[in-house]
C-alpha cells in the first residue's frame, strides 16, 4: 500500500464525519466570478478535485454556439461555465435536488439552461444529440443508499458505467467530443473494459496530481 492510500486509510474516519456534518448545510463556492450555493446532497466542486480540474480544463476551449451536455451536473457550476462561454447548455442529474439546485444557480448568474431530471439518458428525447458532453462520474462500487450518494457509488457491479456506454452512442454525433474524468482511487481497467462491450473507446488526454491523488481525464470515441 502506498503513502498516500495509507494517509487516507488513517485520515478517513475522521474527515468523513467531519465531511457529512459540513454537507448538511448549504453552503456557498466561488470559481472566477461564478458564484453558487450547494444544497446538501448535492455534490460539492470545492470539496472534490474533480470538478476544479475540469472548470479549468474548459476555460479555454470553444464552446460558442455548441450544444453542450454535462451529464450528472451537481451544483451546475460547469454548465453555467459553458453557457457564460456562449454554449447551449442542457444540465441533467438524477438527485431532485440537484436540480433545483441548477436552476437557481443559473438564476443567480444569469445565465439560461435545459435542466433534465433523469437517470442518466432515461427522459432524454430521441434522437437528440450534443457537440460536448462533460462526465464527472461516480465510479466507487457500491449500492447508493440515498439521492446524494448517486454522486459516488455506481453500483455494485458498475451498473452506472454498463447504462451510461450503453445509451451514449444513441446521443452522439460524429462531431461529438466527449470527456470523462476518473480518479486513479477508482477502477479504470474494467470502466475501460465495460466501454469496448459497447464498442467505445476511453483515450487519455490529461492527468493532473491533486494533494498526490491523480486525476485523468478520458476522451470518450
Amino acid at each position: 500500500m502506498n503513502l498516500r492510500k495509507t494517509i487516507k486509510r488513517i485520515a478517513t474516519p475522521i474527515l468523513q464525519p467531519l465531511s457529512k456534518w459540513y454537507l448538511s448545510k448549504e453552503r456557498a463556492f466561488e470559481y472566477q466570478g461564478i458564484k453558487i450555493k450547494v444544497l446538501p446532497s448535492v455534490f460539492h466542486p470545492g470539496l472534490f478535485i474533480s470538478t476544479k480540474i475540469l472548470l479549468q480544463f474548459l476555460s479555454d476551449k470553444p464552446l460558442r454556439n455548441k450544444t453542450f451536455l454535462e451529464l450528472g451536473a451537481g451544483s451546475g457550476i460547469i454548465s453555467i461555465l459553458a453557457a457564460k462561454k456562449g454554449a447551449q447548455v442542457t444540465a441533467s442529474d438524477i438527485n431532485p435536488t440537484a436540480i433545483r439546485n441548477i436552476e437557481s444557480n443559473a438564476r443567480q448568474n444569469e445565465v439560461n439552461l435545459q435542466l433534465i431530471h433523469s437517470d442518466l439518458f432515461d427522459r432524454f428525447p430521441q434522437r437528440c444529440t450534443f457537440d460536448w458532453v462533460i462526465i464527472n462520474p461516480p465510479y466507487y462500487p457500491n449500492q447508493p443508499a440515498n439521492e446524494g450518494e448517486y454522486a459516488f457509488f455506481c453500483g455494485p457491479k458498475f451498473e452506472y458505467f454498463q447504462k451510461l456506454f450503453a445509451q451514449l452512442p444513441h446521443f452522439k454525433n460524429e462531431q461529438s467530443t466527449i470527456f470523462m474524468i476518473l480518479s486513479e482511487d477508482c477502477d479504470r481497467q474494467n470502466i475501460e473494459k465495460i466501454a469496448r462491450k459497447h464498442q467505445l473507446h476511453l483515450t487519455q488526454i490529461f492527468e493532473k496530481k491533486v494533494l498526490g491523488e491523480w486525476n485523468y481525464i478520458y476522451q470518450i470515441y
